[in-house]
This record gives structure tokens, C-alpha cells and sequence, in this order.
């Protein structure tokens, strides 16, 4: 069953909302490749109520009929304890972390309730911080991690009705940041992934022939090169979907430079509007040294 061109052989994965679509995929590709998997899935609806062990008890059985390891686990991310605790108690560590269980509370900001937001934030950044708290340890131990967060194009450039999950999406690139920093001296490396693929969550958003191109199982492929050993990506975000994948990154016009001495007036700013705002000249800064530079520079300090 081990595919040895990318293996994962006694590396121990966990994968959130992996009784379906996405996640399922990512669960069995992992499995494919040697490793030991985590199958967590609630069962909920994409809306996030009920509960069920069955989505996750069959991409259990169906990674075990193939040959390979995987346990199931039921608890909501928000218990990502519980979750972290079930790959050390069945397999003794942790490896890969995949972030994925999602919902959606879909609502104009006008109509949207504060408990559409606070699901929304509960499940997407809480879920999200409690698995890798849980699971943060464990890899700084073993200095080896690998951790991917999923956010959205609804976070990167906004979406109709999605004010909630928008802002949590974006939320994550943010978690995904500053993780990157704090682990890469112990190898243990996050980045963020925004998939366009057909799920229970985006049927009804796309046409039937959109759909039908936007394939899970093309999704997988890059989730598993970003989490694997050989990988040193850190940091970074991709776009993907329907067999393109794409990195982002940060884009800053040149700016405009003020006297940071004599005063600074709205109408100075509204005067050289145009030139704040022409990209003719940009730069990519990568991290917040970076970004200071040009405000440093303004009050005549070297960086």
C-alpha cells in the first residue's frame, strides 16, 4: 500500500473534518503513503449541529481495508485535547496536524447574529488553536511538525454573506504567521492552504459543471508535498483548486515619503492620493521587519 516516492511511514497524522470531501481525501492520501492517521470528524451538519460516528468510522474502515493504520475520533475541535490525546494514546506521537473541520453560518452582515460569529470563530480559529496547542508540544519535543491551517478566499479578498467566516479565514493566515516564526528553529513548519473544491459547504455555490472539476482529491496532492519531510515551505500561502495551484504573497506600492518633522495633514495625504496608490513600483515585504523598513528609513534609521 506505501507509496515511497513521498513517504510517511511512522509518521503519525491528524486530520480534522476528514469524514468527508476534503478531509477524507486528505486522510486516505496520507494513509497511502505509510502514515498512521487521526480520522477526527464530529459529524455534524455544515452548519455545525448534531452529531455522528459514522462519517468518520467509514474512512477508518476504508483505510484499514486498504492495508492501513487509522483510528477514529469523534470529538469536536473544540476539544482539540481530546483529539491530540487519541494520536498519542493509539500511535505514541504526532507529526502532521491538518486543520481542516469547517462550517458555515451564511448571512448578510445586516441580518448576521452574534451567534453566527461566535460559531463560526469557535469552530475555524478556536478549533484551529486548540488542536495545535495540544499538539505544539509534542513536535517541539521531537523538533519535527508539520501543521496546515485552512483559510479561504472568502478571508484573502472578502465574500457576500460571509463576514464571520471571512474573518476568521483571514484570522488563520495571521495563526499560520506567526507559528511559521516561532517553529521553524525546532523544524516544525505551518503554512496555510485557501482550496476551492466541491463539499457539502460549497454545493450549493457553484454550478454542476464547476462542481464536477473542483475535486477534492485535487487538493490533497499539495497538502501532502507541504507535510512532508523533505519539504521546507514555511510561512506561506497557496490558493488551489480544479489542478491549480498558486503562492501569495504581500504587495506594497512604493508609497509616499512626508517630512515625519512638519506637520502632516489630511489634505497633503489627499493631495498625493494617486502616488500612495500607484503600483508602478512595489515591493514584497515577508515578514514585520520588513514592512517597518520604509517607516525607518522616513525617520533616517538603518535597518
Amino acid at each position: 500500500m506505501e507509496n515511497t516516492q513521498l513517504s510517511f511511514k511512522d509518521r503519525v497524522v491528524v486530520v480534522t473534518g476528514a469524514g468527508g470531501s476534503l478531509g477524507r481525501c486528505y486522510a486516505l492520501s496520507f494513509a497511502e503513503r505509510g502514515a498512521k492517521v487521526v480520522v477526527n470528524d464530529l459529524g455534524g451538519t455544515a452548519k455545525g449541529s448534531g452529531e455522528s460516528s459514522s462519517a468518520a468510522d467509514a474512512v477508518v474502515a476504508e483505510i484499514k481495508a486498504n492495508g492501513g493504520e487509522a483510528v477514529a475520533n469523534y470529538d469536536s475541535v473544540e476539544n482539540g485535547e481530546a483529539i491530540i490525546k487519541t494520536a498519542i494514546e493509539a500511535f505514541g506521537r504526532v507529526d502532521v496536524l491538518v486543520n481542516n473541520a469547517g462550517i458555515l453560518r451564511d448571512s448578510s452582515f445586516k441580518k448576521m447574529t452574534n451567534e453566527d460569529w461566535d460559531l463560526i470563530h469557535k469552530v475555524h480559529v478556536d478549533g484551529a488553536f486548540n488542536l495545535t496547542k495540544a499538539a505544539w508540544p509534542h513536535m517541539l519535543e521531537q523538533q519535527y511538525g508539520r501543521i496546515i491551517n485552512t483559510s479561504s478566499a472568502a478571508g484573502l479578498y472578502g465574500n457576500f454573506g460571509q463576514a464571520n467566516y471571512g474573518a476568521a479565514k483571514l484570522g488563520l493566515l495571521g495563526l499560520t504567521n506567526t507559528l511559521a516564526i516561532e517553529g521553524q528553529k525546532h523544524n516544525v513548519f505551518t503554512n496555510a492552504i485557501a482550496p476551492a473544491a466541491a463539499s457539502r459547504m460549497t454545493e450549493a455555490l457553484f454550478p454542476e459543471a464547476v462542481i464536477k472539476g473542483m475535486k477534492p482529491e485535487l487538493i490533497a496532492p499539495l497538502v501532502v508535498s507541504l507535510c512532508a519531510e523533505t519539504s521546507q515551505e514555511n510561512g506561506s500561502i497557496f490558493e488551489v483548486g480544479a489542478g491549480w495551484i498558486g503562492k501569495l504573497r504581500w504587495q506594497r506600492s512604493a508609497g509616499v515619503s512626508f517630512n515625519p518633522q512638519e506637520e502632516l495633514t489630511a489634505e497633503a495625504v489627499a493631495e498625493r492620493w494617486a502616488d500612495i496608490c500607484d503600483f508602478t513600483e512595489y515591493d514584497t515585504p515577508a515578514n514585520a521587519m520588513e514592512s517597518s523598513a520604509p517607516m525607518m528609513r522616513n525617520l533616517g534609521i538603518k535597518m
